[in-house]
């Protein structure tokens, strides 16, 4: 029998890393098509997960998890952050909410990377403590408009200041970025642990990171519509991937 000599075996390729993306209850994978391109561009395989799972599939999956990406969708039940449903509060998918709270948790407490979009950064905060604004038009007056969504999903709405030195400024290598908008809710008292590292002009929090996580960054805008912008997406995803894992 021949062996390959341990150089030979160290210059192998790694495998590309595992992103698990959960999903909506009975929502059609399409949805989800952005997310999956971007993780597949930027090296990653994409994973994605419906949250019909019990307690011994969670833990599976959970083993075979390189990274955690939290995409957009509907409203998170504001229960699960003490509040009663606001009458503008929209589509809530409790089934999914709690799938993806304990996912975060998880990956939270085993330092695995994660990534939360919109509805993922809002997951974030809920899931250490935090709440959030059930509907930034009547909870905020005065507020930009950052429900967007009759223009298409690259549009950009408006401008976010990066904290300097932060994770997310050294990922896109500036301080100001132009991004789109797409939600009418948003992240009010942080979490524990995470700390506000980009704002919009009206002072609503754009992302968050948590010190000391080697990749924990959640995001208010939708960087998988903007990978065909160097400096945008793509450049969001492949730190994120690397952080899982890729060559």
């Amino acid at each position: 029998m021949h062996y390959l000599p341990l150089w030979r075996k160290s210059a192998m390729p790694r495998p590309r890393p595992s992103i698990i993306i959960p999903t909506g209850s009975g929502q059609s994978t399409w949805y989800y098509q952005p997310y999956v391109d971007a993780v597949q561009k930027a090296g990653g395989i994409p994973r994605l997960t419906s949250p019909d799972l019990d307690e011994e599939a969670l833990e599976a999956l959970a083993s075979r998890m390189d990274g955690l990406l939290l995409a957009g969708g509907g409203d998170v039940d504001p229960c699960l952050y003490g509040q009663a449903p606001h009458p503008a509060l929209g589509r809530v998918d409790r089934a999914r909410d709690d799938l993806e709270l304990a996912l975060a948790r998880l990956a939270l407490r085993r330092g695995l990377p994660i990534l939360g979009i919109c509805r993922g950064i809002q997951v974030l905060n809920v899931a250490t403590g935090g709440t959030l604004y059930q509907d930034l038009p009547s909870e905020r007056p005065g507020s930009l408009q950052h429900g967007c969504s009759q223009f298409p999903a690259d549009h950009i709405a408006h401008e976010v200041t990066l904290e300097p030195g932060s994770l997310l400024a050294r990922t896109m290598g500036r301080e100001a970025l132009p991004v789109n908008s797409r939600h009418h809710q948003g992240v009010d008292r942080l979490g524990e642990g995470w700390r506000a590292v980009a704002h919009a002009p009206d002072g609503l929090v754009e992302a968050m990171e948590a010190p000391g996580h080697p990749f924990a960054l959640g995001v208010q805008w939708h960087p998988e519509s903007l990978i065909g912008l160097p400096e945008h997406g793509l450049r969001l995803f492949a730190a994120f991937v690397r952080a899982c894992g890729a060559p």
